[in-house]
């Protein structure tokens, strides 16, 4: 009896086998886990990327809403603002910086139906791209260009149809606006704009290459980049001196005077410190694949303007015609 269980129990255990398993199906478990591990490594290193904001040092995925938060609490006071941190010259700047883009396209030279197409990027409030209709209508007598005003933030955008709602420009359909993010235009297509331009909006970017990339992108060959902003540093040291001081005593202390919002105005005057110089920032445009207008020998000299010694400069790219 005893002889007949042990062969019985031998053949037991010789008759167990490993369960099957779908080599296709492990290989593709594996395959999903491994791409789960890596993605979620890839996100990790990105919440671990950090950028400035201001003077400090947050992750790239909080600079967009703190910047938002910041433009929405300055929003109905933008001009304000930019009269303050310019001592109000900032009016005659965008006025230059429009005479000497010279938007709009006269009678003579324009196909039927043909129209400018600008973009004014962080455009808010809509006085860049109003300057802009005006010049293209009064001096060239262009009645066909067109201007989109993009901006990220809702309450710039909310001021500037406000402001524009009622000009003709508004009634014979010449303006329009969009909420977009200057890193990803992807609701304009290709080699569709003739003219971008972005004001005291550049320096808020988390990725300035990506949004002068999205630039070149959207604007036809032959097409131009232009931006106004301020600039870090004075070529004067002497006025460079004087003006720091009253950039970082003055504008913040104003600011809470006026707006009752000191940490806005601290921000928007750090912003600037941290932005490139003219050089670097020329630098910037020509990696993008632009020509930057009059630059010259190793550090791009003179491919900028200056403005009241340097508070401020205008730099310009233009698309190569292939």
């Amino acid at each position: 009896m005893s002889a007949h269980l042990s062969r019985a129990s031998k053949r037991v255990r010789l008759s167990q086998r490993a369960p099957w398993v779908c080599q296709n199906c492990q290989r593709s478990f594996a395959s999903s886990t491994r791409w789960q591990i890596e993605r979620t490594a890839e996100e990790k290193k990105a919440e671990e990327r950090t950028t400035h904001f201001g003077f400090d040092t947050v992750a790239e995925s909080l600079k967009a809403s703190k910047v938002a938060s910041v433009f929405s609490s300055v929003a109905s006071s933008y001009d304000t603002m930019n009269d303050l941190m310019s001592l109000g010259i900032h009016r005659l700047w965008k006025d230059h910086f429009v005479r000497g883009l010279n938007p709009g396209i006269r009678p003579s030279s324009a196909s039927p139906g043909q129209g400018q197409r600008i973009l004014d990027i962080a455009g808010g409030t809509g006085d860049i791209a109003l300057r802009m209709l005006e010049h293209a209508t009064r001096v060239n007598r262009d009645t066909t260009a067109h201007a989109t005003v993009s901006d990220i933030n809702p309450e710039m955008l909310a001021e500037g149809r406000k402001r524009l709602s009622q000009t003709p420009y508004a009634a014979a359909g010449r303006i329009d606006f969009l909420e977009a993010n200057a890193e990803d235009l992807s609701a304009i297509p290709d080699a569709s704009i003739d003219l971008y331009t972005v004001a005291f909006g550049i320096r808020n970017f988390t990725h300035k290459d990506v949004a002068l990339k999205e630039a070149y992108r959207v604007l036809k060959p032959g097409g131009v980049f232009a931006c106004l902003e301020f600039a870090p540093n004075l070529g004067n040291p002497l006025f460079n001196a004087v003006y720091k001081r009253w950039s970082f005593s003055a504008i913040p202390l104003i600011g809470q005077l006026v707006a009752s919002d000191r940490d806005s105005y601290q921000y928007l005057v750090e912003s600037i410190e941290r932005f490139p110089k003219q050089s670097d920032f020329a630098g910037m445009i020509q990696e993008a694949g632009f020509v930057v207008p009059g630059a010259r020998g190793e550090g791009l000299v003179g491919g900028w303007e200056d403005l009241s010694l340097g508070i401020a400069a205008i730099h310009k790219g233009v698309k190569p015609v292939k």
